[in-house]
């Protein structure tokens, strides 16, 4: 089954303030059209995302996307006069059997709630996120409280809504009146559309001071990781040691397919872990000369990578030679610097220590070196 992400992304925002559309705004780092984005390509089903955008937006939308730099995201459709009108413009480019139209001002999509619509489009032909209304209704008019309005039965739609494609599609067709959202127009033409519950956290930004309470929420809901590395290499025929970037003159080398910086390898693979991506090995196998003779800071890059695009940020490096010989302490403050210019990382969030197994062991017995590393990644 294709699903395509379809977001709309058109429109001006400027109940929101801010001199710029909304979407473009910058929250926590990186706009609000990045981390609706990023919701959505978080989930491994969506095959494809296309972003509708207006016309005078394409510079502030290249940046985005180039921060993205995911496969999945296609090019933009550009938008038309009303919400309607734009979304039809991003359904005729679309080539899937579901879409899922969100709004791009809804940056903090729970990745509960969308696999919860997902699983339930294997059963129906449209269906949408929304959340049951708990508080009493009134009805204010001239700014007093005229009359208490029923509740039962009333949910207060979020994005995303599903469909299948060629449903959703003959309903823009047919339905020529501008609608407030995709369900309006699924029902103005007679198709049952199933609520699923959605989350309090989805919220959609209209006004400015709802940029405060996505800060707020996001900071509840911090996704925090720790992985964990470990790399091993014997000694060899050589006259230095490259260790996370520096090169150590020593009696020996150390043997590996790349240049066999252990402690560079043990880093990579505590960031893949984190990430559960596997490990060095299979994003680099040593059974592809491609890699052989490689400086590992192309395989740490890769991994540092990876994490932005998957919305984390690395906040500490922490990573422990075990060896009799070099010495490891005279070098360690170049190897940290070294690891901050790659990593982009300040110095007091990167720690490389040193330590013997009091001469147990292979490490003990100076036959080579081991390597221990943790990384702590942070959803942004």
């Amino acid at each position: 089954m294709q699903i395509t992400a379809l977001i709309v992304a058109a429109g001006r925002g400027t109940r929101a303030g801010g001199g710029i559309p909304k979407q473009y705004r910058q929250l926590r780092g990186k706009a609000v059209l990045d981390h609706s984005i990023r919701a959505l390509l978080a989930d491994n089903a969506v095959s494809a995302v296309r972003v509708v955008i207006h016309k005078d937006d394409a510079a502030y939308y290249s940046e985005v996307a180039a921060a993205i730099s995911d496969p999945r995201l296609m090019p933009p459709v550009l938008g038309d006069e009303s919400r309607s009108a734009s979304v039809a413009n991003g359904l005729a480019a679309c080539n899937c059997d579901i879409v899922l139209i969100h709004d791009g001002a809804r940056p903090l999509l729970p990745a509960g709630a969308l696999r919860r619509l997902i699983d339930q489009m294997a059963s129906c032909d449209a269906a949408f996120l929304a959340v049951p209304v708990n508080d009493a209704l009134w009805q204010v008019t001239d700014g007093k409280a005229i009359a208490e309005q029923p509740r039962d039965g009333l949910w207060r739609a979020q994005t995303p809504q599903a469909f299948r494609l060629d449903v959703i599609r003959d309903a823009h067709d047919k339905c020529k009146t501008p609608m407030a959202d995709d369900v309006a127009v699924a029902r103005a033409v007679g198709i049952e559309v199933v609520p699923v519950i959605g989350a309090e956290e989805n919220l959609k930004i209209t006004r400015s001071e709802d940029f405060a309470l996505a800060e707020r929420l996001m900071r509840q809901q911090m996704d925090i990781r720790t992985g964990n590395g470990f790399d091993v290499h014997k000694f060899g025929p050589g006259d230095h040691v490259t260790l996370n970037g520096v090169n150590i003159a020593h009696t020996h080398g150390l043997v590996g397919h790349s240049d066999a910086d252990v402690g560079m390898h043990a880093l990579t693979d505590a960031i893949f872990g984190a990430l559960a991506e596997g490990d060095i090995g299979q994003w680099f196998p040593p059974s592809e000369m491609a890699w052989k003779g490689t400086a590992s800071d192309i395989f740490l890059r890769k991994a540092i990578e990876r994490a932005d695009e998957r919305g984390f940020l690395i906040t500490h490096l922490d990573c422990t030679l075990v060896c009799e010989h070099p010495k490891i302490g005279p070098h360690a403050a170049a190897m940290r610097a070294s690891l901050a210019d790659i990593t982009g990382l300040a110095l007091d969030r990167i720690s490389v220590k040193a330590t013997t197994s009091e001469k147990l062991g292979f490490t003990g017995r100076g036959e080579g070196i081991a390597a221990l590393a943790t990384a702590t990644l942070v959803k942004i």
